[in-house]
This record gives C-alpha cells, structure tokens and sequence, in this order.
C-alpha cells in the first residue's frame, strides 16, 4: 500500500488521520513542524498531506523545497480559502488543495485520485518527438537538443498533456480541470503562469514555439514530424 507522510501541528488531527488511514492499509509517518517534515522526506512517500500554517517552516516553503527532489503528489491543508493563497500552493508546486474542516472520506478520494494520477505505464518506455524536443514519458524528463529543461511536476505535465494531444485545443479551464482535478473558475489563472513559465525555461535553448496560443480558445501544441517509439 502507499506511503502517506502527515504533516499538521495539529496533533489531535494527525492522530485522527493516521489512525483512519492506518486502517485503509497506508503506510503513515507524521511530521509537526515544516523542518521535521523535510527530515521524514527520507522514508519517500508517495503523496504528502501538508498542512500550510505551521511554525518553523510554512508549507510553502515545505513544499518548494522538497517539489527539488520528489514528484509525489502534495495536498495543502489549510483554513484559509483565499483565491490567492490557492494560487500561490498550486504554483509552488502543490497538486491539490483542501480547505479546513473537511471530511475524511473527502481527503481519501482526493488522495485516490491523485496516486492514481502518478501511475505510468508499467510495460514499455515511451518517448515523443517532437521538433527539437524529445519528452520521457517515463522518467518525466524533457529534452531540447540533448539538454535536460529544469522542469517542475506540473511544467511537465502541461507538456505532456498538450504533446500527447497536439491536434487538440486546450482552453485554460480544461487544463486546470485535468490537472489540478477541481472546477474552481478562480483559480484557472495559474495555468497562464505555468504556460509564461515553461514558455521562458523553453526559450532558453531554442526560439520554437511549442506552445501556440489559440485566442479566444486556449493553447495547442504546435504540429511537428513526430515518432513515439516504445
């Protein structure tokens, strides 16, 4: 079963949580500060629960540094729901966000959903490519010209969703809904962030446009000669 690292200074939902999800067959290590929680990142589990407000060290912070050498899935906790603080989680890095109180069966099926999300196909190694890019399916990599872009979980899959579509128009909604697996119309903007983002790290090693914008409509992976070997 997964592993599940817990981490709230909130020792009384830590309790609750562990104890619920140890039942489910998890596998849980807990952490109560923001520093112990990067120290428990040595067990590697498969999707963190971190809690936002915490001291030492915020989840933010948290999440920016371990989003370096981890692509598990990372859920915010927090009783804020501002638009911004939404934004500002998903952009360093996070995948979802639940808001404080919340259900447990909620959390259980927003933790489904996300493990789900990081399966891969377990029978071959498949590659694209597509004009001077060549995208790993596996590993999650992308590569201009032999040169490995420093890219994060969620730059990565934008690529690979439009790459893997690239007759298909995405509007920003559509992405967001796909990827981030909520229906907030608030929060879609940060998908033009992710797009400005990748755009700029792709420019650094070739003028290509990749990303087309279709106005009015939403973004579309501009048609190349492309091989997807297995």
């Amino acid at each position: 079963m997964a592993k599940l690292l817990i981490v709230d200074d909130d020792l009384d939902l830590i309790d609750m949580l562990s104890n619920y999800f140890l039942l489910k067959g998890y596998e849980i290590y807990t952490a109560y500060d923001g520093k112990e929680a990067l120290d428990k990142m040595k067990y590697t589990p498969d999707l963190v629960i971190l809690d936002v407000n915490m001291p030492k060290l915020n989840g933010i912070d948290v999440c920016k540094r371990i989003r370096d050498f981890t692509q598990s899935p990372i859920l915010f906790l927090t009783a804020r729901a501002t638009e911004e603080d939404k934004v500002n989680g998903l952009l360093v890095g996070g995948d979802d966000y639940i808001v404080k109180p919340f259900s447990v069966r909620e959390l259980e099926a927003r933790i489904v959903s996300n493990l789900k999300r990081e399966e891969r196909s377990k029978y071959s190694h498949k590659m694209i490519y597509t004009g001077c890019m060549s995208i790993d399916l596996i590993s999650m990599e992308v590569f201009i010209n032999g040169q490995r872009l420093d890219l994060t979980k969620k730059e990565y899959e934008i690529i690979e969703l439009l790459a893997l579509h690239e007759r298909q128009i995405f509007s920003k909604e559509h992405i967001f809904l796909k990827l981030w697996n909520e229906e907030n119309d608030s929060d879609i903007k940060v998908v033009t962030e992710y797009i400005r983002r990748i755009r700029k790290k792709i420019y650094e090693f070739t003028d290509e446009n990749f990303i087309e914008t279709e106005w009015g409509s939403g973004y579309r992976w501009k048609r190349f000669d492309k091989e997807t070997s297995k």
